[in-house]
């Protein structure tokens, strides 16, 4: 179990380093690629879910989702005694990289005045504010999410699966991530978020915790759907579960 937790927590925690560090990257002041957009956000989180993938794949299966992790347990695929042990490696990870990003991009961060770009390099939020439509919102992104990776064929060579997942992700990002940044994981948005109430960033404002029950409650939701339709239509013949 041990070496599962260490799985799940350094793969979170470099999921983070790379994703929130993109965010940093192009939004920051001061930073080399400020401004790079959109683009270049959604294709860099698809790999930083991808690079970790590749390395504690074998140790863990690479959940690195509290969301995904619950939603396995659900499905039979994943014991519920590991579920305690991935969920708590998975937020310790979130948090222990957003704090590495900010170590990394504190002059940037000093550099940066708007406190809303600061909280976006850490944690998701909506275009427009309506916390029943972002719950929707992030419910069915990670429903498409959790839905494709159960239709991975799984008789792909090794490594071939998470290629896939980068596209999957780098396909949810640029076709919904705009209502609600797509945090797709609970741990990706709170852990980071708890850094950012607790970390001394320089003129940070308000951590807007009462928008967290979106990206807690929403992946969660969507991932038990996904789960259970990818189950119901195994039984009725259409995937092999």
């Amino acid at each position: 179990m041990l070496v599962k937790f260490l799985a799940e927590f350094f793969g979170t925690m470099l999921l983070i380093i790379l994703g929130d560090g993109v965010v940093a990257n192009v939004t920051l002041n001061k930073s080399g690629m400020k401004g790079a957009g959109s683009i270049q956000i959604t294709i860099a989180w698809g790999l930083a879910v991808m690079v970790p993938a590749f390395i504690f794949g074998a140790a863990s299966g690479a959940s690195f989702n509290p969301a995904l992790t619950i939603a396995l347990a659900v499905g039979g695929w994943q014991p519920w005694a590991e579920v305690p042990v991935y969920i708590a490696a998975q937020f310790a990870g979130a948090f222990v990289g957003a704090c590495i990003v900010y170590l990394m991009f504190q002059d940037q961060f000093d550099a940066t005045d708007d406190p809303g770009t600061k909280l976006g390099v850490f944690s998701t939020g909506p275009s427009v504010p309506n916390l029943p439509r972002n719950i929707f919102c992030e419910a069915v992104a990670t429903f498409v999410l959790v839905f494709a990776i159960k239709g991975l064929p799984g008789a792909a060579p090794d490594g071939v699966g998470n290629l896939l997942v980068f596209g999957i992700i780098v396909s949810i990002g640029m076709s919904l991530g705009g209502l609600t940044g797509y945090a797709l994981n609970p741990a990706r948005d709170i852990g980071p978020r708890i850094a950012h109430q607790l970390l001394p960033i320089k003129g940070k404002g308000d951590s807007n915790w009462g928008y967290a029950i979106v990206p807690l409650v929403g992946p969660i939701i969507g991932a038990v759907v996904a789960v259970l339709l990818f189950m119901a239509l195994g039984n009725a013949g259409v995937f092999v579960i």
